[in-house]
């Protein structure tokens, strides 16, 4: 490491600040050092869940990286130089730092239980770990996608993508969906207290679902995915969540559905997918005809800046990241798709809702730090 990045990691700046315009050369040299450790403790945390070290030293802790690789199946020397690495970082506590090495016993700092392990947590911000993982690994598919064209799907990223997508959307849906956001709808909220008929549109995993069936009993739900393992993931969901007998979902493309279940339903939905579809257009046109004459569409997508503007602040930086190495190339892994990407502005989703068919697309009165509300009027 250069004398200049050595000295100017002391006073390194919070990695989520964007450098200033007339920032010099030990700022960005400093960045890029930041970043580095930043990518190295991801790998590690993604290791600690993978391997269940976390949740041993939550449920059984503290423990020596004997009892640790005992209880975990792995190996004493790894367990080791990790424990003693995340006691570096912070994310552990030590006992007694003097001890022999295989005789120290470390336990999960107080503040990093719910956001390690804790799935229901709005704090449980871990699984994004495991989206970089999985961006990794697909790297040189990246390379060739970015050269030659074409892209890089949601099925290449893997499970691991789709868990942490899955994962960091679950508290949302299960603890806000239902309980604060909807009743923030009049409209919305009374006709989901009756017995409406509900299409959840691109519902991966099911958590949109699943919260909305356990917060509306009267209603009965259906999900609709392009992703078998994503389906199969919701079935045993809600199976395990009791809503089961209201809820069903399917393994299909929602733009086949437009005559097939033509005027069906009361409500249909779309969380967090217009921007991944290779045919938005098609998939909204379906929306339109699904749902009756009378109905409520809705759409939850990225809370994008309503114009581009360099630089960004943190949300914009973060959409960003997931455009270049999930939703773009996904959305251009399909011949002939659109390319959305992450970044969807709000003109961007008016100009394809109204391609298809929709009259107008009206911005709800729901604050969140990282998702817009739309709905879409017929």
């Amino acid at each position: 490491m250069s004398t200049t990045t050595q000295t100017s990691t002391a006073g390194m700046t919070d990695l989520f600040e964007t450098p200033a315009s007339d920032a010099d050369v030990e700022v960005f040299s400093t960045r890029v050092v930041a970043a580095t450790l930043g990518a190295m403790e991801v790998l590690a945390l993604h290791l600690g869940r993978t391997l269940g070290w976390y949740q041993a030293l939550i449920d059984e802790g503290p423990l020596t990286s004997v009892e640790l690789a005992h209880r975990t199946g792995t190996q004493e020397r790894y367990a080791r130089e990790w424990l003693e690495q995340q006691a570096v970082t912070g994310y552990l506590l030590v006992d007694d730092d003097t001890a022999a090495p295989t005789e120290r016993r470390f336990h999960v700092a107080p503040g990093a239980v719910e956001v390690l392990t804790d799935a229901d947590s709005p704090a449980h911000t871990a699984p994004l770990a495991g989206f970089a993982v999985a961006a990794g690994r697909r790297f040189d598919d990246f390379v060739e996608a970015y050269r030659h064209g074409g892209g890089v799907s949601w099925a290449q990223l893997g499970p691991d993508a789709r868990s942490a997508q899955a994962a960091f959307n679950r508290p949302l849906f299960l603890h806000q969906l239902a309980q604060e956001i909807v009743p923030a709808l009049p409209e919305l909220h009374s006709r989901l207290l009756g017995s409406a008929r509900v299409a959840d549109i691109g519902s991966g995993e099911g958590w949109s679902t699943i919260g909305l069936a356990r917060g509306f009993v009267s209603a009965t739900f259906e999900g609709f995915d392009v992703d078998e393992p994503s389906v199969t993931a919701a079935r045993r969901h809600a199976s395990a969540h009791g809503v089961d007998d209201r809820v069903t979902f399917s393994t299909v493309d929602a733009a086949d559905l437009r005559e097939s279940r033509s005027g069906e339903f009361d409500v249909v939905m779309a969380y967090e997918c217009v921007h991944d579809m290779p045919d938005p257009v098609g998939v909204l046109s379906a929306m339109r005809e699904m749902v009756r004459d009378d109905g409520y569409v809705l759409v939850m997508d990225e809370r994008a800046a309503e114009t581009f503007a360099a630089p960004g602040d943190l949300t914009e930086r973060l959409l960003y990241g997931f455009s270049i190495l999930c939703c773009l190339p996904d959305g251009l892994s399909t011949p002939g798709g659109v390319g959305t990407g992450t970044v969807m502005r709000p003109s961007v989703l008016a100009d394809y809702a109204r391609a298809a068919g929709f009259s107008a697309v009206e911005i709800l009165p729901v604050e969140h730090d990282f998702f817009r509300f739309y709905r879409l009027r017929l």
